[in-house]
């Protein structure tokens, strides 16, 4: 059952396709059928692809999980430049920037996310780059470059990858080192005075020793423009990036050590009204990508930087020794206007601060019959977010009234500094027990500390200390400083049947946790009295400000085939799983200077639901054809399907309801399709590949309670791409089109509107949609030297 206890506070507070998007999409060799040499590539020689979704290179149709993989020579011809352009062609997936920002993502998988990325709350989806854990979603909009493949691995992956992977995991793998001296420079010029250049180079210095640098400058002009704000820009891009690598192979043993910058200057990223603004009468702008938010002390700017240290050495046959270090830091500030108008009302400057230093060991064993992985995680994570929330006076109201945004009233600060210590150990080990029938079984049992911090002032005079000078503080209205323990183990066993090399009938059952936490946003002032004993005791403090993990049980039957000499590659799987204390994040308005009006809001989280969701994902690529219009010719089309029944059984509302049936999933629609085709024609000296894919997605909401103007209607988007070869792989040049229909859609928003139409936040209302990217055209050209 889920717990109850949040309830009576919520009432307390109130009251006061790609063209060849995955591993199924890859060319296939229909001549060659031997067995495939594993190896870090994707895909081996006879059109196989072999991923590392189990912590060990195997070919993808071994795995018996849900895996997709998409390969950096794929995603190039495509033309796909962030990672958020993955989740079009992954069934049952949904990626987005996050509303308000340009560098933060929320990621959803079959259901299971975070769409608010406030340092209190964890994410659903595990981000990995080159096997370090992003343990924040802040900076993790990656740009695509140097990339060997991008894996995406659906249902709970507790054992191997640990929390907050209940709802799959991403991996982002970077291309290895070349083995000879190599430049590549790639450059992009398209809409919107789009113009990014990437300049990779790399050698080797020794015959075990290579080394490589690659630098990116990114850059584009707005979708819209900021109408209050001159010679602002919304929707713009202004990006620097950097890598650097150093390899030593001396065959038993293998260094890389990585190391990245971005610096992310683009304009802030903010909304389009949706209704009129109720005080000022302000009229819904004509362009979605317009906006008239005036929020201006603080600037947008995301800088993040990290490395990573992978080490493997052959120990013998059967036994490698693998350990991957990994540190990660971001710093970020951003002016979050919800109202997208000129007056302060609810207008949020906020500061996001994180740091991760992560170790992971592992010894990996392979033998005739047995094969897995025994490890030890260890994380040490700080997460620090600030932020104000302007709250209006009589004069700031005439100042509104009269276009202007002079702002001397009251601001309640928020200070949340949440840090994470976790360890875990885990195993995971198949056995073949016939030739044709293999067992696997493993656990991953993990400790998981966090310590937070929460300090909530009132300031008088404007903006707090933070973010401008002159304001006093008044008061103190929440000072929490405590800690929770949260311990889990997640098992995992599947089963393997496979007819013949080339088909793999499996069930897995899998069990996944995210950890839970204290919500940074809550105010301790307004914690209720529980037990009704006339006082507000710490504890009733604490269980105020305290939420649980949430679990995720996944059954999973599946079915991965390469069929006709490898001229057919199916995938299927049909999922059940059980998703229990749902965390629901929620935010309630504060009336806190008693006229009437909310202008402020506390975070109150519970774990006030539990739900079902099942579902089906299909998979398919075929080589239609193949030489048929001239030596090296050839015809391959694929299709992906997702349909998803997610439901919740429980669901108790502010006041105590069980509320489940008015209730909906939000980032999930029901269907999602993606289908696309890549013929190749012989040209010159080189391959012109004719690509396109439409993906479709049907209705989903963007809260638990759906409402008709921000929730986004079933919508399908159109790319193509023409893309030239040559023979030597030594230079391309291609044109796409993205969103060719110019098909307008939101992917994320505000709602602080009741069900009578008045605001819930604030004076002027506050119902704000952000929207993915217009149409945009754009050519490519690349050179190796």
């Amino acid at each position: 059952m889920p717990r109850l206890r949040h309830t009576t506070a919520c009432a307390f507070v109130i009251a006061a396709a790609v063209t060849a998007p995955s591993a199924f999409a890859q060319e296939i060799d229909a001549d060659a059928v031997a067995e495939p040499n594993i190896a870090d590539g994707t895909p081996v020689d006879d059109g196989m692809i072999v991923v590392t979704a189990r912590r060990r290179e195997e070919r993808l149709i071994d795995v018996p999980l849900s895996v997709t993989a998409i390969s950096g020579d794929a995603l190039a011809k495509q033309g796909t430049q962030t990672i958020e352009e993955i989740g079009e062609q992954v069934p049952n997936v949904t990626l987005e920037v996050s509303r308000g920002t340009n560098t933060t993502l929320s990621a959803f998988i079959r259901g299971v996310g975070q769409q608010d990325p406030v340092a209190g709350f964890e994410a659903g989806v595990g981000l990995y780059v080159d096997d370090v854990y992003l343990n924040r979603p802040q900076a993790a909009v990656l740009d695509v470059y140097d990339v060997e493949r991008i894996e995406v691995l659906r249902g709970p992956q507790g054992t191997l990858y640990g929390r907050n992977t209940i709802g799959g995991a991403i991996k982002y793998v970077t291309a290895n080192l070349p083995d000879r001296t190599e430049v590549k420079v790639r450059g992009t010029y398209g809409s919107y005075d789009q113009a990014d250049l990437i300049v990779t180079a790399s050698t080797p210095i020794t015959d075990s020793v290579k080394i490589g640098a690659s630098g990116a400058r990114l850059s584009r002009g707005g979708f819209g423009d900021n109408l209050y704000r001159e010679g602002v820009e919304n929707y713009n891009k202004d990006v620097w990036a950097a890598r650097g690598t150093i390899e030593f192979d001396s065959g038993p043993f293998f260094a890389r050590l990585s190391g990245d910058y971005v610096q992310d200057n683009s304009e802030p990223r903010q909304g389009h009204r949706l209704i009129p603004g109720l005080l000022s009468g302000a009229p819904v702008l004509d362009d979605v990508y317009d906006t008239r938010a005036g929020l201006d002390v603080v600037d947008q700017k995301v800088e993040a930087w990290g490395g990573a240290l992978n080490m493997a050495l052959e120990v013998s046959d059967t036994i490698t020794l693998k350990s991957i270090t990994g540190y990660r830091e971001d710093s970020s500030t951003s002016p979050i206007d919800f109202d997208s108008l000129p007056a302060v009302d609810v207008d949020v400057p906020a500061i996001y601060e994180n740091d991760q230093f992560s170790q992971e060991f592992q010894l990996l064993y392979e033998s005739d019959r047995l094969s897995g992985v025994l490890g030890a995680y260890y994380l040490d994570a700080n997460a620090f977010t600030a932020f104000d929330v302007g709250i209006w006076t009589t004069g700031d109201l005439l100042n509104a009234l009269n276009n202007t945004t002079i702002f001397s009233g009251l601001t309640a600060q928020t200070l949340g500094d949440v840090n994470t210590k976790t360890w875990s150990v885990f195993g995971d080990f198949t056995y073949d027990i016939f030739d044709r029938l293999s067992l696997s079984v493993g656990g991953r049992y993990t400790y998981d500390k966090r310590s937070s911090r929460v300090l909530r002032t009132t300031f008088v005079g404007g903006y707090s200390d933070l973010f401008a000078d002159g304001s006093v503080p008044t008061a103190v209205t929440s000072d929490f400083d405590d800690s929770a323990t949260f311990k889990e183990f997640t098992p995992r066993a599947s089963i393997s049947f496979m007819p013949t090399p080339d088909q793999n009938i499996y069930f897995t059952y899998s069990k996944g946790f995210k950890g839970g936490g204290f919500d940074p946003r809550g105010q301790t002032s307004s914690a209720p009295d529980f037990d009704g004993d006339g006082t507000v005791s710490y504890d009733e403090v604490y269980e105020f400000m305290q939420f649980d993990p949430e679990t995720v049980d996944s059954f999973e039957l599946g079915y991965k085939a390469s069929l006709l000499d490898r001229r057919l590659n199916v995938s299927i799987a049909g999922f059940m799983s059980q998703y229990k204390d749902v965390q629901i994040p929620g935010s309630a308005g504060v009336d806190s200077d008693g006229d009437g009006v909310n202008e402020t809001f506390v975070g109150i989280t519970s774990n006030a639901a539990d739900a079902d969701v099942n579902g089906v994902e299909f998979e398919m690529n075929a080589l239609l054809g193949r030489d048929f219009a001239g030596m090296g010719s050839r015809m391959n089309v694929n299709l992906a399907l997702g349909y998803l029944d997610a439901k919740f059984n429980t669901y108790i509302d502010a006041f105590g309801n069980d509320v489940a049936d008015q209730r909906v999933f939000q980032n999930t629609p029901e269907f999602t399709m993606n289908a696309g085709f890549d013929l190749g024609l012989p040209v010159a000296s080189g391959i012109v590949d004719l690509i396109g894919s439409v993906s479709t997605r049907s209705d989903a909401s963007q809260f638990e309670v759906p409402n008709p103007l921000l929730d986004q209607d079933g919508f399908s988007l159109v790319n193509a791409s023409v893309v030239y070869t040559d023979d030597s792989d030594r230079f391309s040049i291609g044109v796409h089109g993205k969103n060719l229909f110019d098909k307008r859609y939101i992917v994320s928003g505000y709602n602080f509107i009741g069900a009578n139409g008045a605001p819930t936040l604030g004076r002027e209302g506050t119902l704000t949609a952000f929207y993915g990217d217009p149409r945009r055209i754009f050519v490519t050209g690349q050179m190796r030297f």
